[in-house]
């Protein structure tokens, strides 16, 4: 069992959500990255995911597109990432998800990339362009890495082919709150409720929402339906800043712990 799992034991049995930002490695650098790691743990986060930059994300809306080109553009490579992310692994206990394409592991090799994302301190992974209902192989090489293999549910993914995903999915299913690629959004589908009751009836991993979700009280609208919250965007577009003004570090990663905290904050409230 990874450090995933007790975050959502814990939580559910306050009737709390779990909270979980994203922010992408090496933007604007990565002992910036290792600086935001730090502060969200401090402001409550119990899972980080650390999206791995690239260049063909498929669905990743603008905002965080862009933070994969600033980190590109950086020069930012895999084995970086894991050196940075080995160093603050050794400092905070909240368990780190890597959001990675699967032509990042392809290209360095399945059994290399698991071996050294492990080593890291990773805790899981998602694979987005990895069909989850193929990924037989690649899940028993994360199972005895003993590193959770987190699987995505769309809101267009058939009843009987979210089952087959869920098979080869442990930690928690990823359900994507609307069709379409991630961003902000004024307020989330009627659909989704009825999805994750669907998805509660199939599986007893942990249902964590992601895509759209900025709000406290959209977060609120998911109690009783799922046990985490994922909020990207909303956090990533505190970096852009940075990219015209890097003398705003600090100021930026005040307003990132500022804005997480409050989040924190409603989905850790006991009701």
């Amino acid at each position: 069992m990874s450090a995933i799992a007790p975050v959502f034991t814990r939580r559910t049995a306050e009737n709390q959500l779990a909270f979980m930002p994203f922010i992408t490695a090496g933007d604007p650098d990565l002992p910036m990255t290792a600086r935001l790691i730090r502060e969200l743990s401090a402001a409550g986060a119990d899972l980080i995911e650390i999206g791995f930059p690239y260049s063909d994300p498929i669905a990743d809306g603008p905002v965080i597109q862009a933070s994969y080109t600033r980190a590109l553009n950086n020069k930012v490579h895999v084995a970086d990432i894991f050196a940075t992310v080995a160093e603050v692994t050794r400092d905070i206990t909240t368990p780190l998800v890597a959001m990675v394409s699967y032509a990042i592991i392809f290209r360095i090799g399945p059994d290399k990339f698991v071996e050294q994302a492990a080593g890291a301190g990773f805790a899981g992974l998602i694979v987005p362009d990895l069909p989850g209902d193929e990924a037989d192989q690649f899940a028993e090489l994360a199972r005895t890495a003993k590193l959770d293999l987190i699987q995505l549910i769309a809101p267009t993914t058939p009843g009987d082919r979210a089952a087959r995903i869920m098979q080869n999915s442990t930690g928690f299913v990823y359900c994507i709150a609307v069709a379409g690629t991630t961003g902000v959004r004024e307020a989330l589908p009627d659909e989704l409720q009825q999805m994750l009751r669907q998805l509660r009836e199939r599986t007893e991993l942990p249902l964590a929402v992601g895509f759209g979700i900025s709000r406290a009280d959209q977060i609120d609208g998911l109690r009783g339906l799922a046990q985490g919250v994922i909020v990207g965007s909303a956090i990533v577009r505190f970096l852009e800043t940075l990219a015209t003004d890097p003398t705003q570090r600090d100021a930026v990663l005040k307003q990132v712990h500022e804005f997480a905290a409050t989040l924190a904050k409603t989905a850790h409230e006991s009701r």
